[in-house]
C-alpha cells in the first residue's frame, strides 16, 4: 500500500511540474501576462511605451484623484500603499484589473469609490505602466558607463594637480590594466585605500596612517592607526600588539596620514574634474 501511494504522489508531482513548465513556456515575454498568478514568476513586466496622449491624461487624472494617497510617483503617500509592486497593477493591461478597485473602492482599507469611466481608468493604467518596477527612476539607474569625460582635459588636470606625487610612467604605469573596471578605478584614485579587500591592488606606495600618542605623564608610543575619534584612539604597535587610550585632558594625539592630500582634494574636485581625470586614467594600460 505504501509503495502504491508513493508512486501515485510521485506521478502527481511530475504532472504538476509539467503543467508549470508548460505555463512558463507559453507565457509571453515582457508584458504583465508573462506573470503566473498575482505573485508572478520571473522578472517584473517590461511594457512597450504607451500612447503619450493617454499617459498625460492618466497623469492628470491620477494627480487629481490618487496622488494624495499613493504618491505622485506611485510609491505610496498619505496612507495609501505603493502601487509599483501591486499584483493588480503588475498583471493589469489596460485597466481591466485596476478598474473594479477604483470604481468600487475598498472600504475595509479606507479607499473610497471613484466615479470614473473605463476610458479614464485605462488612461490611469497607461500612466502607471510607465513606471519601471526595478529602478523605474532613470536618475537612480546605474549608468552604462562612467567614462564620459574629456581625457585631454583630464591629463592636463592630472599633470597640474597630481604630477608632483604620481607618475604615469612610474607608480601609475599600467594602472588601467591593474584596475580594469572604470568604477573601481575612479573610486581608487578619489579615495585611495577604499577598494582594499575587493580584488583590487593596493594604491601605489599606500601606507596606513600612523599616530603618536603622548600621555599626561609624558610617556609616548606610536603605531599604525586603527581607530580615532573624540573619545578613543587605538594603535597597532610594532610588536603586533594593540593599545587603545581614552582621549582625556593631557593626552595628545598626532596623526600622520600619507593619504591626507587626497582627502583634502575631495573638497576641491568638481564633477568635471572627476569625469575628466577618470577618462584619462582609463587610458593608462
Amino acid at each position: 500500500m505504501k509503495t502504491a501511494r508513493a508512486v501515485s504522489i510521485a506521478s502527481a508531482l511530475v504532472v504538476c511540474s509539467a503543467v508549470v513548465i508548460a505555463q512558463q513556456q507559453q507565457a509571453p515575454a515582457g508584458g504583465g501576462r508573462g506573470r503566473i498568478g498575482g505573485a508572478g514568476i520571473g522578472a517584473y513586466p517590461v511594457r512597450a511605451p504607451g500612447d503619450p496622449a493617454a499617459t498625460e491624461r492618466g497623469r492628470a487624472t491620477y494627480s487629481a484623484n490618487c496622488a494624495f494617497c499613493h504618491g505622485a510617483d506611485a510609491r505610496g503617500g498619505d496612507g495609501g500603499p505603493s502601487l509599483l509592486r501591486s499584483s493588480v497593477v503588475l498583471d493589469d493591461q489596460n485597466g481591466e484589473l485596476i478598474g473594479p478597485v477604483v470604481q468600487n473602492g475598498r472600504s475595509d482599507r479606507g479607499m473610497p469609490k471613484f466615479a470614473m469611466t473605463n476610458d479614464q481608468i485605462a488612461d490611469i493604467a497607461t500612466f502607471l505602466h510607465t513606471f519601471r518596477v526595478a529602478g523605474y527612476d532613470a536618475s537612480r539607474n546605474r549608468p552604462t558607463s562612467i567614462v564620459v569625460g574629456d581625457a585631454r582635459a583630464g591629463e592636463k588636470y592630472f599633470n597640474e594637480t597630481c604630477g608632483s606625487c604620481h607618475s604615469v610612467s612610474g607608480d601609475l604605469r599600467g594602472l588601467a590594466s591593474k584596475i580594469a573596471d572604470p568604477r573601481t578605478l575612479q573610486q581608487a584614485w578619489l579615495m585611495p585605500g577604499s577598494t582594499a579587500g575587493r580584488g583590487s591592488p593596493a594604491p601605489a606606495q599606500s601606507k596606513p596612517p600612523r599616530a603618536t600618542v603622548t600621555l599626561a605623564n609624558g610617556q609616548s608610543f606610536e603605531g599604525d592607526l586603527e581607530r580615532a575619534d573624540d573619545f578613543v584612539v587605538a594603535l597597532r604597535l610594532a610588536d603586533g600588539s594593540r593599545r587603545s587610550v581614552r582621549v582625556t585632558d593631557g593626552v595628545k594625539v598626532q596623526i600622520r596620514d600619507p593619504l591626507q592630500p587626497h582627502r583634502d582634494l575631495l573638497k576641491k574636485y568638481s564633477d568635471g574634474d572627476i569625469h575628466n581625470v577618470t577618462a584619462y586614467l582609463v587610458t593608462l594600460k
